[in-house]
Formats: C-alpha cells, structure tokens, sequence
C-alpha cells in the first residue's frame, strides 16, 4: 500500500487553494518540514517566514484575518499550540477569526526529536478553546480534502499532521466538518480514532476477527466537532465502545467521545493512547512498540477488556 506523510498534503493543497489571492501562508522558520514551503516557491509575495516566533506568527495572522485575507500559519505541533497558546485564544478565537492552524510533527511519531518536540497535548489544547475546530485526518488523501475545505469554513481551524509516512488508505475527496467515516460494520464493540491510527484501528480489528470479535471501525478525523449522530448510533449498537489517538488519553479524542456518551448514552468506554506521560527519544516504529501503537497491543488490549 501506498504511504505519504500527512504533512505532504497540506503543502499539496496549500498551492492549489492559493489560487484564490486572499491566501496567505505565514511559517515559523520551518517551511521545509510543515511543506508551506511549496506555497513559497509558486507565491512567494504571499508566502511569510516570521522566524522562531510563533506567538507573534499568530498574532499577524490575526491582523491579516482582520484585514480580510485568509491565514494559513504553520509549525511544529509542539510549538504552535504551546507557546502560542495565548495569542490563539485572545487574538484568533476570542474574537473568532477565520485563521487555520497547522501543527506538524504531531505525536510521537516524529521519533527521534524526543519528548521535548512531541505534540502529545496539542488536541486537547486546541478543542478546549470556544470557536476552535479540530482536525486529525487519518491520511494524505482526506488531510488533503481538509485543507481545501478549511477555505471555506468559519473561524479558526487547526489542523494536526504528521512527520511519519502512513498508509494511503481512505477513498473520499471531499471532507465535512463534524462527519465521520464508519471503515467497518461490525456489533461486538465500537473503535473510534484519528490520524494514523484509523488504519491501525482496522488492522487490529481484522487481527481479532480471528477470534471471532466483529469491532466497528469509526474514522473521526473531525474531533471537534465531533460526529454526535455516528458515535450515538454506533455506541448504541455495540454498547462498548474503544478510542484509539496519538495523544494523551486526557482531553483528547477518547475524552470527546466520553463526554458526549457520559450525558447522551452511557456505555463502557476504554481509552488507548499516551497514558499521561511524555515520549522519548526513538525511531517511530519503535516508540509505537514501547508505548502500545502496534495493531497486535491494541488488538489484545481490546480482547483483554472485553473478556475482562
């Protein structure tokens, strides 16, 4: 099969929505690695490298929102939404400014920059402000779709991308905000994830269908807002549920899904990702077998809890 980075799309389609001259792309001293740098070399009058400065990188981005262009800043995960963290409440979604967010290198994947550059909290930052949506797609093709829909959304958007190549595997060109994508029927339990691991959510599930355990596999690239009607009727259906995400299991995916089943339909629900420590230093493979993100850990994680 087929494998892209994430981030490779969002330069793709950062020059096929640049076509429309009110896009802007702004980069914290990092173009070459968040790929705005494609955007550079076909509209480089519209392409602003603000140094190592993301709070200030937010900050104009505002002012061009304010001025009637459309913003699209990028950087590292880590950074974008940690140390600008202030600028993107006060000055983007306080007064709900249509400005997109890119946050590259997200989670552990990024491997052997270590724990100081993996983005493992960045999800939770961002859904937790007023105005925010948040956007994990699960590979090149709908990260593609994503950026191209973020043209024509309201307010401020983030997008999270990946360093590591993944899987090419979803079929759809288009994307909507606050849809999800059933990859898999099934009546066992339900599997709920983002980014990669939608597709590791399918390889486990086809791992325990050899012990005759049929999971549901949900891609919810869209985490904010979160597809209510999809994760109801598929929770409803299985009654256990499973969340799968590159991120802390704390304000996260799984916390998303948790909080609307808490209030709406109370089911079993077992979160899988970061148990509420910090990454290290490793080649990506590796770190996804120390810290869980292998189909086989996930597969006998869910077996574990469900015969448990």
């Amino acid at each position: 099969m087929e494998k892209k980075a994430t981030r490779e799309a969002y330069g793709k389609a950062l020059v096929d929505i640049g076509k429309n001259e009110l896009v802007v792309a702004l980069d914290a001293d990092l173009s070459g690695s968040t790929k705005s740098a494609d955007f550079k070399k076909v509209y480089p009058n519209r392409f602003f490298n603000m140094g190592i400065a993301e709070s200030n990188m937010v900050d104009v981005a505002a002012g061009m929102a304010l001025s009637g262009l459309k913003p699209y800043a990028s950087s590292f995960a880590v950074f974008v939404t940690g140390r600008a963290f202030e600028p993107i409440r006060q000055s983007i979604c306080y007064p709900n400014l249509h400005v997109v967010l890119c946050g590259s290198h997200s989670g552990i994947s990024v491997g052997e920059d270590g724990g100081s550059h993996q983005a493992i909290v960045d999800i939770s930052l961002m859904r937790s402000l007023p105005n925010m949506k948040v956007i994990v797609p699960a590979d090149y093709k709908e990260t593609y779709a994503a950026v191209k829909a973020s043209l024509d959304m309201e307010g401020p958007v983030y997008i999270r991308t990946s360093r590591a190549k993944s899987p090419v595997f979803t079929n759809s060109d288009n994307f909507e905000l606050g849809k999800a994508q059933i990859l898999k029927e099934g009546q066992d339990a339900t599997i709920i994830a983002c980014g990669m691991m939608s597709y590791l959510a399918l390889e486990a599930a086809e791992l325990l269908k050899k012990d005759n355990i049929n999971l549901e596999v949900i891609n919810s690239a869209s985490v904010k807002p979160l597809d209510e009607d999809t994760v109801y009727n598929s929770a409803k259906k299985t009654g256990r549920v499973f969340t799968v995400e590159e991120h802390s299991i704390i304000d996260g995916l799984g916390s998303a899904v948790c909080e609307f089943l808490s209030e709406h339909h109370p089911v079993f629900v077992h979160k899988i990702g970061m148990e509420d420590v910090f990454g290290e230093s490793g080649t990506k493979d590796d770190l996804f077998c120390k810290f869980g993100f292998t189909k086989e850990a996930v597969a006998q994680r869910i077996k574990d809890k469900l015969n448990g």
